[in-house]
């Protein structure tokens, strides 16, 4: 980053980037990478190991942190009284989870969508709820059924869709090793449940 000085010139100051880790978790984690690295034959002792079963604790800590969030309270953060009853629809939501079977990551993207029964929330709270389930040892089937629930408790809308469409590298890079293969799930409550004709619209705005 940058300062603006006295003299009119400007200085570059150090960037400073501050993540937070549990240091006990971190600690824990790190001794049992350090004897994988063993068991897998190599020398964790070695110069471009000796700070990776560190780097691999925090790294799962950030991929597991939605363990520590709560979606309904991210929803009920920002709720708002408002008259509006048609669909709201936040597609493309990007996604980073981890599989449960083999702890590796499936990457995709969600489209959630709803419709209010007198009250809305931000925007933002939808990618947020997503983030919050995504970011857990996971199984797409219920990840979207999560993300699903969530938003249906906390708003008790008329409906809720959700689509999920993720590429699994447990089975694009192991296994099978089908590296063009994309899951599609989806879940649906209310309306959309219902009616066809609206989810039918909701399907047609995601294409």
């Amino acid at each position: 980053m940058y300062r603006f000085t006295d003299n009119n010139i400007y200085t570059i100051m150090a960037y400073l980037k501050e993540e937070l880790y549990d240091e006990k978790t971190t600690a824990e984690i790190a001794v049992h990478v350090k004897e994988i690295l063993r068991l897998i034959g190599e020398d964790a002792d070695r110069e471009g190991l000796i700070k990776t079963p560190e780097r691999v604790a925090k790294a799962l800590q950030f991929m597991t942190q939605g363990y520590s969030q709560n979606g309904i309270e991210i929803i009920q953060s920002a709720m708002f009284n408002e008259p509006y009853s048609q669909m709201v629809l936040v597609k493309d939501i990007e996604l980073y989870s981890t599989c449960e079977h083999h702890m590796m990551p499936f990457i995709g993207k969600a489209h959630v969508a709803y419709i209010p029964d007198g009250k809305i929330t931000g925007l933002s709270k939808i990618a947020r709820v997503v983030e919050t389930f995504a970011r857990r040892l996971q199984v797409q089937e219920r990840l979207t059924e999560q993300i699903r629930d969530c938003i249906q408790e906390s708003l008790n809308p008329l409906g809720v869709a959700v689509v999920i469409e993720a590429s699994h590298t447990c089975m694009q890079i192991r296994g099978v090793q089908k590296s063009n293969a994309v899951t599609t799930t989806s879940a649906f409550s209310g309306i959309f449940m219902s009616s066809s004709r609206t989810r039918n619209e909701f399907l047609n705005l995601i294409k």
